[in-house]
């Protein structure tokens, strides 16, 4: 089997490069202008350019339009049976435009223009359809049974936002937890901490930033954080984008690993001619100061064409000083006090009691009358910390194609450079043992002993600073060729995401204990005053670091061909087919200067290399069409797709899919589509050895037991093994578009996700492993043979700091991260658009939403499962986004609403409700006529995010290093933000 594998890597390797590298081959004929193939089209009258991008999509074309060519137009309802160039030429009929191909690209122009490829300087080409269709791998056909929620250029021009990453999280869908720069150093939930390189990931459906799939132009990107765990959106320039498309449905059956609760395909502006130019100054109060730089420039010419961007973006970081909820101290709120009892000055703890140590003095001197004896001095943890990065990113993007006749090359690039800074919590600190000889030494109690001191060394030191630097590289070149009716591709890809940060200010705890011993009052530690009372360079002496570089690589190549199968009455059936290999692989390298006398490197020991071999299959039947005159059923489509994937470290997954289009009458469109999906493990989840395996037997607290504790065994680490995530979705969509209702359209769609093996452990929650015993029954050997205890008493891996003898173990806690946890969450997403023209200007309105019936989660399959929806840490019930905008003549204005809603704080005794959240954004710009000299092709946009200067709603939230007064996942602590942007087209 494995040299069948190899043959077949090697051999899909050798094709791939030997379809990019040959400039023409025989067996290839050059693509007609329009395909011949008749096929149905059902498209009521509508926009013109909307008309466009649906019947490009039908046909399989790339058309690309400019948008004031089209503008106060509308096309004809066209229904029936046509060949593409029919299906044209009756929705142009009477518009005064015509296409014109510029290489593989139609080009919408006026009738009377006759110089070809090109298009007017000030024009805002788009393209309605390319290439890749998110959700089908067959040309010309739409995702069956699936609903993809399209994000238009114009949409990101209207909403205001300057990063990919702000247009994402603005998707209903999406949750803002996981790894995402606001998520740094709060809970570390949902993989947040796994975010080594401040980036920003997307969490559709709140299943993980690893549980969807990001792709750029169809293709996947490397990965980022620790172990390359998810793609990280803020490395794409946002001005280059074309439109994002979101399938939030399982599609493993076409993409493979990671499409379980979605997929977010961001399609670039490839077809983009002439050069645009963009320049974007922002900032909120108290920091967050933005400045943004942006190019665009493209060329067509007869059989080729190419384009480029670049953009460049800094912004400042948000100091926690500047918003009054970014603290520890939530009294002022009717919260706690989650101030440290780390502090400067200090306080000693002697004999069970504590002497907070008196500020304004500097420790000479100091006598134990002068202690406060039962006070405890505290510090904000969040004391000269910020709540958002520095961030300063450029991004280079190219793409091009040639058509050489028999064969169309075509390659694209993306390499990215972002730095990121800021100032975080204090990671962990812990009481400091100052020995006697220690000069200032203090003995509150007269025992002559060493005392224990709680101190905070960030005003000696300063605070911790988390610096870094990403690099990320993209590229993919290809051909594709037509044989006959059919279209054959091959590419080859390479990815690079290499990440390196370094916290300086860490304390080095070995040095530490050195200068603590010092009895040299001028050299000596001094832990019994305020900051700064021990000599500066005794302090640098003690100051370490911390530094990461992690390096996520990955080689690609496919074959793909898709084409008519055979013909039916209703149309043609479809059939796309493919071979994917991938390698992957991912290093971790570590120099830490924290507990030695020098710094000590280490290398993180990973699996690897990864490499993966997959074939898939799509096909799409038209079963029913209009000509039938069949009751009920004017059209009925069929989609059949399956996918086997085979993993070099853990085996092989097959995954299918079905998908049903079922339109009963000419207005309405249902779909369903039913499937499996999964994640592969990361390279972390599969780590073995020692630094990842721990035996260690301890004492629980167990009310079961007579003497209230018992002796169990706990395995910690990660269990062999380690598998697949799988899911199985269902999604079904009702689509209306009433006749008597021109503009209007309304989409509804109910999902369910059934998510088990999900890979996790009970680690966290261990020392209640008893107290919840039925919880976590399949995680306990009750009674263990002595055989078995005996073996890990054996084991490389065993520890045993308490010297507890085997007998006395009575149970064993499997705690190790495994193949564990089931979710099951459903829900429905609901999207209204509605525009019209009225009077010299055009109105739309719209509002798209997420509301989640439920989400179970259970530790394991045979556990109860608990209700998480609307809890911290959990995906809300409801996010909503209401949209109203308008435009005339040069002038175009939008509004946003945001919504998210109330939810609970389970992390507290007894639980807390937290406030619902909304928002409201402006945008309005104004285009320049054409005639206006020195400003034509000129736009000018002030956007207001937060328009109203909301506060995140209160929540009383503990976090791993303090506590803070907001909630990241669900909220931004930016406030009102406002930023001015001007786009020039030359």
């Amino acid at each position: 089997m494995q040299h069948h594998t190899t043959l077949l890597r090697r051999g899909l390797m050798a094709t791939v490069a030997g379809l990019v590298l040959t400039a023409a081959a025989p067996a290839l004929a050059a693509p007609p202008l329009l395909q011949a193939e008749h096929q149905t089209y059902d498209l009521p009258a509508q926009p013109l350019g909307e008309a466009l991008g649906a019947a490009a999509r039908i046909s399989g074309r790339q058309v690309v339009v400019a948008s004031p060519l089209v503008r106060g137009k509308t096309a004809p309802a066209l229904s029936g049976r046509y060949t593409a160039d029919q299906a044209y030429a009756a929705l142009l009929s009477g518009s005064g435009l015509k296409l014109v191909r510029v290489g593989a690209t139609l080009v919408l122009k006026p009738a009377d223009e006759t110089a070809p490829g090109e298009v007017r300087a000030g024009d805002e080409p788009e393209s309605l359809a390319e290439v890749v269709v998110t959700g089908t791998r067959i040309r010309g056909a739409g995702p069956v049974g699936a609903n993809v929620i399209a994000i238009s250029r114009q949409d990101i021009e209207a909403s205001g936002y300057a990063t990919t990453q702000q247009i994402v999280q603005s998707i209903p869908q999406n949750y803002g937890g996981g790894p995402n720069e606001g998520t740094l150093y709060g809970t570390g939930r949902n993989g947040a901490s796994a975010n080594l390189g401040a980036g920003s990931g997307v969490n559709l459906r709140g299943l993980g930033a690893s549980s969807t799939l990001v792709l750029l132009n169809g293709s996947r990107p490397p990965m980022g954080g620790r172990t390359g765990v998810f793609a990280d959106l803020s490395l794409v320039p946002a001005s280059a984008i074309s439109r994002i498309e979101v399938l939030a449905d399982g599609a493993s059956a076409l993409y493979g690993s990671d499409a379980v609760a979605g997929v977010v395909n961001v399609l670039f502006r490839d077809a983009y001619q002439g050069l645009e130019t963009q320049m974007r100054l922002g900032g909120a109060q108290g920091g967050a100061a933005e400045r943004q730089f942006g190019a665009l420039a493209g060329r067509a010419w007869p059989g080729g064409r190419l384009v480029a961007a670049y953009e460049v973006m800094r912004r400042d970081a948000l100091a926690a000083a500047e918003r009054p909820y970014a603290t520890s101290d939530l009294r002022p709120f009717g919260g706690p006090d989650y101030r440290s009892v780390y502090a400067a000055p200090g306080t000693i703890v002697a004999g069970g009691q504590t002497f907070a140590i008196p500020a304004g003095q500097n420790g000479v001197g100091l006598r134990a009358g002068q202690l406060l004896r039962g006070f405890v001095n505290r510090e904000d943890g969040r004391l000269d910390t910020d709540i958002l990065p520095r961030q300063t990113r450029q991004a280079l993007y190219a793409s091009g194609e040639q058509d050489l006749g028999a064969v169309t090359l075509f390659g694209q690039l993306l390499v990215a450079d972002r730095r990121f800074a800021f100032r975080s919590p204090t990671v962990s600190q812990t009481a400091t043992t100052v020995p006697v000889a220690n000069p200032f030494y203090v003995d509150p109690i007269g025992t002559g002993q060493p005392v224990r001191v709680q101190y905070s060394f960030v005003g000696d030191l300063g605070p911790q600073i988390y610096s870094g630097h990403v690099r990320a590289y993209n590229a993919t070149i290809g051909a594709r060729g037509e044989i006959g009716a059919w279209s054959l591709s091959a590419r080859a890809g390479y990815g690079l995401q290499e990440e390196a940060s370094l916290t300086k200010n860490f304390l080095n705890t070995y040095r530490l204990g050195l200068a603590l011993a010092d009895p040299n009052p001028a050299t000596a530690y001094n832990l019994f005053g305020d900051p700064g009372s021990t000599p500066q360079a005794t302090i640098d002496k003690v100051r370490g670091f911390a530094f990461n570089h992690g390096v996520f690589e990955a080689w690609s190549a496919d074959l793909r061909a898709d084409g008519p199968l055979l013909t039916l009455p209703a149309g043609g059936v479809r059939l796309a087919l493919g071979l994917e290999h991938r390698d992957e692989r991912y290093r971790l390298d570590s120099l830490n200067d924290i507990g030695g006398a020098v710094a000590s490197a280490s290398t993180l020991a990973l699996p690897g290399p990864r490499k993966i071999d997959a074939a898939y299959a799509e096909l799409c039947a038209p079963l029913v069409g209009p000509e039938a005159e069949v009751p009920l059923v004017r059209r009925l489509t069929l989609s059949l797709a399956g996918r086997i994937e085979r993993y070099s470290d853990f085996g092989t997954t097959r995954n299918p899919k079905v998908g049903l289009d079922w339109s009963p009458v000419g207005d309405l469109t249902l779909k369903a589509a039913y499937g499996t999906a999964f994640r592969a493990p990361s390279f972390n989840d599969q780590r073995q050895g020692i630094g990842s395996t721990l035996y260690q037997p301890a004492a629980l607290v167990d009310p079961a037991s007579p003497t209230g504790s018992t002796v169990v065994l706990a395995l910690i680490g990660n269990r062999p093994g380690i598998g697949p995530e799988r899911a199985r979705t269902l999604t079904t969509t009702a689509e209306w578009t009433p006749q008597a209702v021109a503009g209007l359209k309304v989409t509804a769609s109910y999902f369910r996700v059934r998510y088990r093996d999900r890979i996790s452990s009970i680690n966290a929650d261990i020392f209640n492993a008893l107290i919840n015993r039925a919880r976590y029954a399949d995680l306990l050997t009750e009674a263990p043979s002595p055989e078995v205890v005996a073996a890990y008493y054996a084991s490389p891996y065993f520890s045993n700091p308490g010297a507890i003898p085997a007998a006395n173990v009575k149970v064993i806690v499997d705690a190790r991260v495994q193949n564990l946890a089931v979710v099951d969450e459903d829900g429905v997403d609901l999207d209204i658009a509605y525009g019209r023209a009225v009077g010299a200007g055009r109105l739309s309105l719209g509002l798209s939403a997420a509301y989640i019936f439920s989400v179970e989660q259970a530790v394991s399959r045979n556990a109860d499962p608990a209700e998480t929806r609307g809890t911290v840490g959990n995906p809300l019930r409801l996010r909503a986004r209401m949209r109203a905008g308008w435009s005339q003549g040069g002038w175009d204005a939008s509004a946003f609403v945001n919504f998210a809603d109330g939810y609970r704080n389970q992390t507290v005794t007894p639980y807390e409700k937290v406030d619902a959240w909304t928002t409201l954004d402006l945008n309005i710009g104004y285009r320049f006529a054409a005639d206006r000299v020195g400003l034509s092709g000129l736009r000018a946009a002030l956007s207001i995010a937060n328009l109203l200067d909301r506060d995140p709603p209160y929540v009383n939230l503990r976090t791993s290093t303090s506590g803070i007064g907001f909630d990241s996942d669900n909220a931004s602590p930016i406030g009102r933000s406002i930023a001015l942007q001007v786009t020039k087209s030359w």
